[in-house]
């Protein structure tokens, strides 16, 4: 008989058992803008005609079998939690993982950041197992040095970048260099990528009026201290004392800062122009895009930054983006973007004064957007592509039967 390819994945908090009903549907996922990484590892398994495995760390415990998957809502213990319980976790966490991989007989395991602390999984490679690590998020904060526990917990994953990994998909250059960093350069293969989308989710967008008033800026993410969100708040205070009424902020998202950062807005007077609006929808997101003039990323040093797919979204709805180098999707699409300093508030209100009051560099900002957007529609550039190489190329090395075909 010939051998099956079993591919076991642990694919971070997301409800990949609904995103498995709507792929097997031939749908997307409509709870997310850009084509989910579950979803492509459907594609990538059946396009490989390999079985997998995938583990999610939803605290919605759930197990669903169908045709060639297996699919687990396995919550992660102390997910919240600090100190040792965090570490604890962690571990228990990686070694049932560990254990599962092994029962499933698989021939590889992609593994999310997040998921356990890496240096746990230079145990698979004993057992014959291929691990694919997929870093989604800088591995330390890119403008802090890491404090001694980080910097042991770095040292101890050293190693299995550098010799027990076989491949390491990356979301950004910052993440590929910081893994050189810590291996000095000598690491396994590393293959970047990019999210991806349709352009069926931007069909929707218009262009934006620059002669609207108010100027609206956009902020989509956590409702997080570390987001930036209360230095928008700051910008906003500013902007009040200096009698810029034209300029306005929607705030979209959720988090536990959320109500703080509503009570402060209204004690500072400035509810009029700074609107917090909660959690938003796919069709309220479109909205508060096509009300908007400009999206802006303030993501401070104190957070361990990933791609931030709403700089890609912004740049496919032709918003030009104020944030800094904090933000890794920066050096994909650089000449849609203000570059500001990092947590420089200061920075962050002159910028958007520029693009609200120079309409010339607003619009070559604008049409900069439209000339990135390519990128983000390629799937040759995005995560299944990636994964879908590295497994092909491995498995003909192991002489495992694949097909050799990828779509998404």
């Amino acid at each position: 008989m010939t051998k099956i390819v079993k591919i076991i994945y642990a694919a971070g908090p997301g409800n990949v058992i609904t995103t498995y009903e709507y792929w097997a549907k031939n749908q997307d996922d409509p709870s997310q803008v850009s084509v989910t990484y579950s979803g492509q590892f459907y594609d990538v398994c059946r396009d490989l005609d390999a079985e997998g495995y995938v583990i999610s760390s939803s605290s919605d415990k759930k197990l669903l079998k169908a045709a060639n998957f297996t699919l687990e809502h396995r919550p992660l213990p102390g997910r919240n939690a600090s100190g040792i319980f965090y570490h604890l976790g962690q571990i228990w966490y990686g070694l049932r993982l560990i254990v599962s991989a092994l029962l499933f007989k698989a021939d590889f395991a992609v593994v999310a950041d997040g998921t356990t602390h890496w240096f746990l999984l230079s145990l698979l490679p004993v057992f014959g197992v291929k691990v694919v690590p997929t870093l989604h998020c800088v591995l330390w904060r890119k403008y802090q040095v890491p404090s001694g526990k980080e910097k042991l917990i770095l040292n101890l994953n050293r190693r299995f970048f550098a010799k027990d990994c076989t491949a390491i998909l990356v979301a950004s250059e910052d993440i590929a260099e910081q893994v050189k960093q810590l291996t000095g350069n000598q690491h396994a293969p590393i293959v970047e990528f990019l999210p991806t989308y349709r352009r069926s989710e931007f069909a929707g967008v218009v262009d934006p009026d620059i002669n609207a008033s108010p100027f609206r800026v956009l902020f989509a993410g956590r409702i997080e201290r570390d987001k930036g969100v209360f230095d928008l708040l700051e910008i906003a205070k500013r902007f009040a004392a200096e009698n810029r009424q034209n300029i306005t902020f929607d705030v979209c998202g959720n988090g536990s800062q959320l109500e703080s950062l509503r009570l402060a807005a209204q004690q500072a007077g400035v509810t009029a122009t700074f609107v917090c609006y909660g959690y938003c929808n796919k069709p309220q997101m479109r909205e508060m895009f096509n009300r908007s003039h400009a999206v802006i990323v303030p993501t401070t040093t104190d957070f361990v930054e990933g791609f931030n797919q709403v700089v890609a979204e912004a740049i496919l709805a032709g918003r030009p983006v104020i944030t800094s180098a904090v933000c890794p999707a920066l050096s994909y699409v650089g000449s849609g973007v203000v570059e500001v300093p990092p947590n420089d508030t200061q920075a962050y209100g002159d910028a958007i004064l520029k693009l609200s009051d120079d309409r010339e560099f607003y619009e070559q900002k604008r049409r900069n957007c439209l000339a990135l957007q390519e990128q983000f529609y390629d799937v040759s550039k995005g995560w299944a592509a990636a994964l879908s190489s590295v497994i092909q190329s491995l498995a003909e090395k192991a002489n495992l039967p694949i097909s050799q075909k990828i779509t998404v």
